[in-house]
């Protein structure tokens, strides 16, 4: 038997973030495609999405997103 624990965090999102990452979920359900990771960076305030195993989304504490560019790093 295998056990876990998972400590309940709280996730101080934005409204403007909260909403905006709705729609990007509901966008990428709509077009079939998994959401592989949803992750609130607590030290930075964004949100990471990622999708199937190319679409990598930031969403920023204004509600703005974007698509990650991994040419940046």
């Amino acid at each position: 038997m295998i056990c876990a624990t998972i400590e309940e965090q709280t996730i101080q999102a934005t409204d403007a973030q909260a909403q905006a990452c709705l729609r990007l979920c509901q966008m990428l359900s709509n077009s079939y495609r998994n959401i592989e990771l949803f992750r609130f960076d607590e030290q930075s305030g964004i949100v990471f999405i990622f999708a199937g195993e190319e679409l990598q989304i930031i969403v920023s504490s204004n509600g703005l997103w974007r698509f990650l560019d991994e040419t940046q790093f």
